[in-house]
């Protein structure tokens, strides 16, 4: 099954709408409208009807994954029963992100990026990659969807997209080990880890994690595709095209740690909720500074998974000179 966000515009601003994709069919059902026309057919009233559907398929698509198998068992019934009646066609939607985390976290387990990545940057690798599956933390309030404009960060000249997988968790867990993780996982995403290069060079010399050169834009979407229809996560094929040119192909086979590795590891001493996203890493050759290259404003990203879709974004404008930190010198 394929669940996305839609947005519709409503009296008090545009409003999230769960749907289910059918995108061989070019076209998506919207839930809410399915299960209160089903509801209705077996004698709910207009307003009760509306109130239930609202509940299972509101505008959070964390909330609805929260319901566990009433969330996917109802939209199966609904899509069935009134599907034909709630359908609208893909062309000319406008997506919300895929998913709303309550914490953006990505991790780093391509073997192929870390070496090109370092290389790239100038720095060592260091031998902690070995030791685990290290992950940073970023502002889920920068979370862009599908098509959206990805907003040029501030005192940002080398922009850059990363191909990853996203990793959506499907139930709570704490302190959970690998051979229970893909129990918690609800299915697979496509996540766009956006980077500020030079910015993030700057931060890494500091020590304490990227800031400024990532939590200005996070792609999720263009939908989420549910675990049950992946029979092998390390056979996932990825690509990105920029302007309609491929700039790289790979697959997931070369992972250094395992989804369910990571799953396990971010959950040690923490909680993982329904809805959150954990990204994989970056693919070898799946961003621009692998090749020496970097994005303008205009420019097209599109990322390709297998089994997911396209997530496609285009480079917004730079922006006008704002506020930035004057260097101290604290031997003034």
């Amino acid at each position: 099954m394929k669940l996305g966000r839609f947005v519709v515009e409503g009296l008090d601003g545009p409003v999230q709408r769960i749907c289910m994709v059918l995108p061989e069919q070019n076209r998506v059902i919207d839930l809410r409208a399915a299960e209160a026309l089903r509801l209705q057919a077996k004698g709910a009233t207009r307003e009760a009807a509306l109130r239930y559907a609202s509940t299972v398929f509101p505008e959070s698509m964390s909330a609805a994954i929260a319901l566990g198998q009433q969330f996917l068992d109802t939209a199966a019934e609904a899509a069935e029963k009134n599907g034909a009646d709630a359908s609208l066609a893909m062309d000319g939607l406008k997506w919300g992100a895929a998913c709303d985390p309550s914490v953006v976290r990505d991790g780093l387990t391509f073997t192929k990026h870390i070496r090109q990545f370092h290389e790239r940057m100038n720095v060592t690798p260091q031998p902690a990659l070995l030791e685990i599956p290290g992950y940073f933390k970023g502002s889920p309030w920068t979370v862009i969807g599908h098509d959206a404009e990805v907003p040029w960060p501030a005192r940002g000249q080398r922009i850059d997209y990363e191909l990853e997988i996203g990793w959506v968790i499907g139930s709570r867990a704490n302190n959970i080990t690998p051979d229970t993780a893909l129990a918690h996982l609800f299915g697979v995403t496509i996540f766009n880890d956006f980077s500020a290069r030079d910015l993030q060079a700057n931060e890494f010399a500091i020590g304490m994690g990227p800031t400024k050169s990532k939590d200005f834009a996070y792609g999720i979407g263009p939908w989420i595709t549910t675990i049950d229809e992946f029979s092998d996560l390390n056979a996932i094929k990825m690509s990105v095209r920029v302007n309609g040119e491929t700039w790289g192909e790979g697959d997931s086979s070369e992972m250094l740690w395992t989804p369910e590795e990571l799953i396990a590891y971010v959950s040690i001493g923490d909680h993982i909720q329904p809805g959150d996203v954990i990204g994989s890493g970056t693919m070898g050759d799946g961003s621009a500074l692998e090749l020496g290259r970097s994005l303008n404003p205009g420019d097209v990203v599109e990322l390709d998974v297998g089994g997911v879709g396209v997530l496609r974004n285009r480079i917004g404008q730079r922006p006008e000179e704002s506020w930035w930190p004057e260097r101290r010198d604290p031997f003034m």
